[in-house]
């Protein structure tokens, strides 16, 4: 009868996105405010997707428990460096299993790499994987020496059944990278028989740049993780524990991922017991709603690895968003934010104590550059903005032979439908804009992470709130993301410099840590003179999750950001 029962809840959890009862002690209820971007890990760029990906799909290695710097075997056992540092061998697990049944042999782990190579789309996240395999970030469309035999030398399984990864230059941070989510193994075998790449010199070319967020695999998964999917629609996903798995059966049997747009809604289920754990609304917001509230246990003070800024586009792509497109009141030029006035002005109108207490309750941390604080290579020496209307007045007065402040201005904003955080942010700048000039005008309007995510990519997106996670921990992964018109976020903001674009080339050539840091240093002044974007606070990062789950990632000694939440570490009574 209970297990009935249960089967009975998880329909109706599945159907409504609501329950009517407690969830059962065998399946996790998770409810966020966005819906997974995609279940692909090779087209998976964003932390919407990835903290489901890493319950359904491994890497070779991973991080052990809460270090940010030690990596310890998952689908690779053992591994070897050779040639200088040139060449990484990987002794991998036997006995693995697909979802699916399959096997996972060198071939599997060597199709992956190589469909990474070959896809490397510009919204996923690629290219930090074919910079060291390959020695640039393009794809084969965009760099014409890029040759099957290249991808094929830089991926292969030996006679011994070891995966090879060769690179072309040292590169100190390449075992971080391949603990990357993105890099979760796929099942050669399985992904051609439903319409995927068959991994052949005969086909590869057809799926260079390919944008696989849509691909079969999304639609159906199959890794070697604890979880399986099972089904999705548009509002939920279920999960069930692999049986096959190498690594145990998992305590919680199934796992349920609702997406509920509405805050007031998920603090609803929360309370009653129908959700796990939730996306919240901000630490505030949660502190006052939820904290101390029967059956929810709280974890504080636990390490940020996020940044978050507000990206001024300089070379906007879409003039759906620009009203007139001219400087007459009624618009803005597509060139908009590429007077540096302009973006000290909008810098400068930015109230960081205020949505620092607002938002966070005080417990916030103001950045000096886009580098967490607890990275190498963090400078809290660097200036930062304050809010100052005057200076933002003098600024508007400069930019643009002063038609700005004249005319006046009329643009568009879109943040994530959902996110309050992201909302809120802007709200708090085009409060301040309009209050300084009457002739200033920002309209705001949500948008679905999917399309705001491709939109930004395009350079369609004015302005935005845009975060990252690191992929890997080293401090070139946010310096030269950011900064660098090579960098990942460049078709997203526009901004290049070449003194910044020298001195981060010339901090990726050198191991020296003190030269490394002295370099970030000078682009984090640089950057803050020229203002290429908006940084936001830094939240001091807290969990909250219903006091009947328990396990190590739940803790502070145990919680990891790099591996998010893995679900089978997890126990419910």
């Amino acid at each position: 009868m209970t297990h009935m029962k249960n089967l009975v809840v998880l329909s109706v959890l599945l159907s409504t996105g609501t329950v009517l009862a407690a969830s059962p002690a065998d399946t996790l209820v998770i409810q966020s405010s966005a819906e997974v971007i995609t279940m692909d890990p090779g087209a998976m760029y964003d932390v919407i997707s990835a903290p489901v990906i890493v319950n359904v799909y491994e890497t070779l290695l991973t991080y052990k428990g809460s270090s940010l710097q030690q990596l310890v075997p998952a689908l690779a056992t053992k591994w070897t460096a050779g040639s200088g540092g040139k060449t990484y061998t990987f002794d991998l697990r036997q006995g693995v299993k697909f979802q699916n049944g399959d096997v996972m042999t060198c071939v599997d782990a060597e199709y992956t790499f190589r469909r990474n190579l070959v896809t490397n789309e510009s919204s996923a996240g690629n290219w930090f994987l074919s910079e060291s395999l390959l020695g640039t970030q393009a794809n084969a469309n965009d760099d014409k020496s890029i040759t099957w035999a290249r991808i094929s030398a830089a991926a292969k399984c030996n006679g011994q059944g070891q995966l090879v990864l060769s690179l072309p230059k040292v590169d100190p941070a390449f075992l971080s990278k391949i603990a990357y989510v993105g890099q979760g193994i796929l099942d050669r075998k399985y992904s051609a028989s439903i319409g995927e790449w068959d991994g052949t010199e005969a086909t590869w070319k057809s799926w260079v740049g390919k944008d696989v967020s849509g691909s079969a695999l999304n639609k159906k998964p199959n890794g070697t993780g604890p979880y399986k999917l099972v089904r999705q629609d548009a509002s939920s996903m279920l999960f069930t524990a692999h049986d096959s798995y190498w690594g145990g059966k998992p305590s919680i049997k199934n796992v349920v991922r609702q997406k509920v747009p509405e805050l007031a809604a998920r603090q609803q289920a929360f309370l009653r017991g129908d959700a796990d754990m939730i996306d919240g609304g901000g630490r505030a917001v949660d502190e006052a709603q939820l904290k101390g509230k029967p059956g929810v246990t709280w974890v504080d003070d636990l390490p940020n690895t996020n940044t978050v800024a507000i990206f001024m586009n300089e070379n906007i792509k879409n003039s759906a968003l620009l009203g007139s497109g001219k400087l007459d009141g009624q618009g803005i030029p597509a060139n908009f934010f590429g007077d540096a006035d302009v973006r000290r002005a909008f810098a400068y109108l930015f109230n960081y104590a205020q949505y620092t207490k607002d938002v966070f309750k005080g417990r916030g941390v103001e950045l000096t550059m886009m580098l967490p604080t607890t990275f190498p290579g963090y400078d809290p020496k660097i200036s930062v903005y304050k809010y100052d209307p005057k200076q933002a007045e003098a600024a508007f007065k400069r930019a643009f032979g002063g038609n700005i402040w004249k005319n006046g201005f009329t643009f568009t904003a879109n943040y994530r439908a959902g996110s309050t955080s992201s909302q809120t942010a802007l709200e708090f700048l085009k409060q301040s804009v309009e209050a300084l000039n009457p002739k200033f005008k920002m309209n705001l309007q949500a948008k679905q992470a999917s399309e705001l995510s491709v939109d930004a990519g395009k350079g369609m997106e004015p302005m935005t709130v845009l975060s990252w996670s690191p992929d890997y921990a080293d401090p070139d992964n946010f310096m030269y993301t950011f900064y660098s018109s090579s960098g990942w976020f460049y078709p997203r903001s526009n901004f290049k410099d070449a003194t910044i674009d020298k001195w981060l080339d010339q901090a990726r050539a050198t191991i020296d840590t003190a030269e490394r840091n002295k370099l970030y240093s000078q682009v984090g002044r640089r950057a803050h003179d020229l203002a290429p974007v908006i940084y936001l606070p830094q939240e001091v990062k807290y969990l909250m999750y219903s006091s009947r789950l328990s396990g190590a990632p739940l803790t502070k000694a145990g919680y990891n950001p790099l591996t998010f939440l893995p679900w089978a570490e997890l126990a419910k009574k």
